[in-house]
């Protein structure tokens, strides 16, 4: 099973997001969250915490494991989504991974037509909902 870490960073009724790089093999140009893979030995904390300072520059400080979704197309893969609500630094692309970091209100999140997994959209709603 190949087992991903993914930040939902939410502050003030928003939530940030990442545009994936062209180049990448999967969900490509689409809209997704910071995150990874977990390295072998790692806890799905561990690899959060080092996913987000490769990645984006920041070290969470609260954060709870809030989603686990099946990805679509590629049955040997689950993401396990965590929500972000405080972190030291500020968010930056590090990587060649994402080409773009935009905060989007969770409503605008939802009606977006290029995220990269359909189940996003729901967990948006549910979110805003929640008031997070």
């Amino acid at each position: 099973m190949r087992q991903i870490v993914n930040a939902l960073l939410l502050r003030d009724g928003h939530v940030l997001l990442a545009r994936r790089s062209p180049t990448r093999r999967a969900y490509p140009d689409r809209w997704s969250f910071p995150g990874g893979h977990l390295e072998a030995g790692e806890t799905f904390e561990q690899a959060l915490r080092r996913e987000l300072q490769e990645e984006i520059d920041i070290a969470p400080q609260t954060y709870r494991a809030i989603e686990e979704i099946a990805d679509p197309v590629a049955a040997d893969t689950t993401y396990h989504l965590y929500a972000v609500t405080a972190w030291r630094g500020t968010p930056i692309i590090r990587d060649d991974e994402h080409t773009a970091l935009t905060w989007f209100t969770l409503g605008s999140a939802a009606a977006l037509d290029d995220l990269a997994l359909e189940a996003y959209r729901p967990l948006f709603r549910r979110l805003a909902d929640a008031r997070l």
